[in-house]
């Protein structure tokens, strides 16, 4: 009678935001401008949380026959057990990926120090002469546009780095279309199908051993810092912040330039 087993087909997006597309273009043409200028250029966000033990890992991998991996038998939620918070910076110039696997929290403290030990162990090297720094984000999540934290940890790497960064956020129910998902992180979950994530030293191991036919190598470290949440921001830190809001969606595209209140401090106490 025409019919067949079928799964549901992910299509129907729902309502989109009226500016989707102007924004796509806006991100675009910013990320060329920077590309064309030698300037870094980063697609970041947090990778799905995985759990730590002997737990089935879905899909396949090759084994001697008739005997795959043993795991548990349930995965029940449970606050007590570990977990991993892989979050990844990738740099589009390059197709070089660097993830920060966290033990913690993910906050925006844990994402802005994850872009912190990228510039410090891979950054500043591929980029001596850097002038500028370009992040592409989701607009939710620890590097959320609302997020404050966000932004106050993005003015301490501005102001150490002494690099002013520019941040577009994807436009809302958009972020599989943000380069990192599709570029670094699908493939890190191809490099790892099938195998338990037994212990925090596998995961980082299987992200730094991920690979593709394109020329993609990633770098993965763990990150053992502690990352408390509910962290709250006054107003008076964030009318502190030397951010710049553009013309277009000033809410969604910003630049934060290093403050400098200390220089004008050591000025005044010269003269």
């Amino acid at each position: 009678m025409g019919y067949s087993l079928q799964g549901n087909n992910k299509v129907r997006e729902g309502r989109q935001h009226i500016d989707r597309d102007a924004q796509f273009q806006y991100i675009n043409s910013q990320a060329v401008a920077f590309v064309a200028a030698n300037e870094p250029v980063l697609s970041v966000d947090t990778k799905r949380k995985e759990l730590v033990g002997n737990f089935r890992n879905s899909g396949r991998e090759w084994r001697p026959k008739g005997r795959p991996e043993t795991v548990n038998v349930h995965d029940f939620i449970d606050p007590k057990l570990r977990r991993a918070i892989p979050y990844g910076v990738y740099d589009i110039n390059n197709n070089v990926g660097w993830v920060s696997v966290g033990t913690d929290h993910d906050t925006a403290s844990f994402a802005v120090h994850a872009i912190r030990r990228w510039w410090r162990t891979m950054g500043k090297k591929r980029y001596p002469r850097a002038k500028r720094l370009m992040i592409t984000a989701d607009g939710g999540g620890s590097n959320g546009y609302r997020v404050r934290l966000w932004k106050v940890e993005l003015q301490k790497l501005a102001d150490e780095l002494k690099l002013p960064v520019t941040v577009c956020h994807m436009p809302p129910g958009t972020s599989k279309w943000n380069k990192v998902e599709h570029r670094l992180f699908s493939f890190i979950s191809i490099n790892w199908r099938g195998k338990p994530l037994r212990t925090y030293r596998t995961i980082v191991q299987l992200i730094a051993a991920t690979t593709t036919d394109t020329g993609l190598t990633v770098r993965a470290e763990l990150d053992e810092n502690k990352y408390p949440k509910g962290i709250k921001v006054s107003d008076a830190q964030m009318a502190a912040l030397n951010l710049s809001r553009h013309a277009f969606h000033g809410d969604w595209n910003y630049t934060i330039a290093p403050t400098r209140k200390k220089a004008t401090r050591q000025k005044r106490a010269t003269n």
